[in-house]
């Protein structure tokens, strides 16, 4: 069914090289030398506005919402981030052409204030646009489809449907309930529990993946913040499930002689906190270099400064940018697939841990 997606996927990438190839040209100066690392971090790192491509000299931009409560005033700064670069400016000095009411974006994206007074930032950055966007859509296409579920009941799958009905059942029967296994006491399978969850950390990481991928896309899942915070939270579900059996593998391993267990105790402990690191580490760096694989074969051209290196290296970069369809789901399947493992080790019986420890 994916193969009819391919034409759309290499459409995207021939959007993403050419919003690419328009701003690095514009980017500098003609007398000045292409800016490879500024080409690239623009494109993977936050921001307060979102660009989407440069077409001649004009900039396809949309503002954000900059949203500041000063400390030291007791007041909220609302304003859209075009403001920074508008004729109203105030200021003095080098922060005179960048700045509002104070406020400057320094040269790593942050919003600082030219007095130094103290305030807390709730901006509405790009990430966060994107995060808000994704999980609409999220909604949307879930609401869509069990509204489908009811009206088709008993019926074949139609429509948007039938795409995520075999994504679901592959993460219900191949992922939930091979890595999570038994009954609660009530007789209820414990993988149903943890389904949701699943299902939904599946989705978000597929569906921001793949926008990142689109043209002007927000590299969400390349945010280290971003995979933190998923990693945590696959964490805190790891031990607030955890049985006694589990706590008992790690303080008390059976089969292990006693006069090992100051070693292996401290192990197993940090063996808890590794796993979330890899899951954080795992997403993060994947997405993040294919992004950069990318940008740097395009970059590659602009270096060269002849009409052939595009030839060559554009094909290339179509290339990668397919691939980066196929890795955008198979981390999500990744990142899934461990989480529902981690969770399985936590709540398995006494018998699964008897085996494991002998």
């Amino acid at each position: 069914m994916f193969y009819k997606f391919i034409p759309l996927s290499l459409l995207f990438a021939l959007f993403l090289s050419f919003s690419t190839v328009s701003f690095a040209e514009t980017s500098a100066e003609p007398e000045e030398e292409f800016n490879f690392s500024e080409m690239i971090m623009h494109h993977v790192t936050d921001a307060h506005e979102w660009h989407f491509a440069t077409i001649g000299h004009t900039h396809v931009t949309i503002p954000l919402p900059v949203i500041l409560y000063n400390t030291v005033d007791k007041k909220w700064d609302v304003f859209l981030s075009n403001k920074f670069h508008s004729e109203g400016f105030e200021g003095e000095g080098e922060h005179e052409q960048h700045n509002y009411k104070g406020y400057f974006v320094d040269d790593h994206n942050h919003i600082a204030h030219i007095d130094g007074k103290k305030f807390y930032d709730f901006s509405i950055t790009k990430n966060v646009a994107s995060l808000l966007l994704s999980a609409v859509l999220l909604i949307v296409v879930f609401f869509t489809i069990a509204g489908a579920y009811k009206k088709n009941h008993g019926k074949a799958p139609k429509g948007i449907q039938s795409f995520f009905e075999p994504i679901v059942m592959f993460i219900r029967d191949d992922i939930a309930k091979t890595a999570i296994v038994g009954h609660d006491k009530h007789g209820k399978a414990k993988y149903e529990k943890y389904l949701p969850y699943l299902l939904t950390v599946f989705f978000f990481i597929w569906f921001n993946n793949l926008l990142g991928l689109m043209p002007g896309g927000a590299n969400l899942t390349g945010n280290i913040a971003v995979t933190l915070i998923l990693a945590l939270i696959t964490l805190c579900i790891t031990l607030f499930s955890s049985n006694k059996y589990y706590w008992q593998h790690i303080f008390a391993t059976p089969g292990v002689p006693a006069w090992l267990l100051p070693i292996m105790i401290p192990v197993e402990l940090v063996g808890i906190l590794t796993k979330p690191f890899s899951l954080m580490i795992r997403l993060f760096a994947n997405i993040t270099a294919g992004h950069i694989i990318i940008l740097s074969l395009l970059g590659l051209i602009f270096v060269a400064k002849h009409i052939a290196a595009s030839i060559v290296i554009i094909p290339f970069a179509l290339f990668m940018n397919a691939i980066e369809l196929m890795v955008a789901i198979l981390q999500a399947y990744i990142f899934t697939l461990l989480s529902a493992m981690y969770i399985g080790s936590a709540v398995e019986g006494h018998e699964a841990h008897d085996d494991y420890g002998h």
